[in-house]
């Protein structure tokens, strides 16, 4: 029986959740640029909703909003923030705030969770993906430097958040795929002010075209992924 991914072998609906940031918007751009994709269904803030990250009710009605063009085969949740209002990654435990790191979680961590409560149960049965960027810092077996306490914390978490829905979802669907996504590093508003001379970097077509082809390559398996662009496994 074939079990690969919908959207890989024929006509499929696509959810971008992020859609105006420069990642998100480069999954909208391929998706569109897909035949087979009969509807791409767009998520952010200002695009004639009222969707707010950090406010659950506005995720559910959100959530209910889309629901009228589903199921989707896949769904992308492009959302996450590096800087906060105004303060960048903490380099030492001297620059941590409480709320500075309540906010990282909830933008990175706690909204992500809400919007995979109220959108996973608009995936399509069988071998549907949902996908949700993270980051290569986010990994504890990975962590060598130390430093961007809220934001290493935030990802790990959701990390775990992402396993642990894919145990769950999985009981009902087998063939759903749970993907945390590395993107790389990509020319965009959040990375450029870290951006070192030593990275590979990537325009957000090149990042979403090597995660695309990522996902659609890869088997069911019992909970959830952690990959980088080129469908490398990342240690959680």
């Amino acid at each position: 029986m074939d079990t690969s991914p919908h959207f890989a072998t024929g006509q499929y609906k696509a959810l971008v959740i992020g859609s105006s940031g420069a990642i998100g918007g480069a999954f909208v751009q391929a998706f569109a640029a897909d035949p087979r994709c009969t509807h791409v269904e767009l998520v952010a803030r200002g695009l004639d909703s009222d969707f707010d990250l950090t406010d659950q009710a506005s995720i559910r009605t959100q959530a209910e909003l889309s629901s009228a063009q589903g199921p989707y085969s896949i769904m992308i949740d492009a959302t996450g923030a590096l800087t906060i209002d105004g303060l960048g990654p903490e380099k030492s435990l001297n620059s941590l705030h409480p709320e500075h790191l309540m906010q990282s979680f909830l933008v990175n961590a706690i909204g992500p969770a809400m919007v995979l409560r109220y959108f996973s149960p608009l995936l399509a049965k069988g071998g549907s993906v949902y996908a949700k960027l993270s980051a290569r810092v986010g990994s504890i077996t990975d962590n060598q430097k130390g430093g961007w306490y809220g934001y290493r914390s935030s990802k790990a978490a959701l990390n775990m958040l992402l396993q642990t829905a894919a145990i769950e979802l999985q009981r009902k669907n087998p063939d759903l795929r749970v993907v945390a996504l590395q993107p790389g590093t990509v020319h965009s508003k959040l990375s450029q002010p870290f951006i070192g001379s030593r990275h590979q970097r990537l325009t957000p077509a090149e990042s979403v075209a090597g995660m695309l082809a990522a996902l659609q390559a890869m088997p069911p398996t019992s909970g959830a992924y952690f990959v980088d662009y080129q469908g490398i496994e990342i240690p959680w």
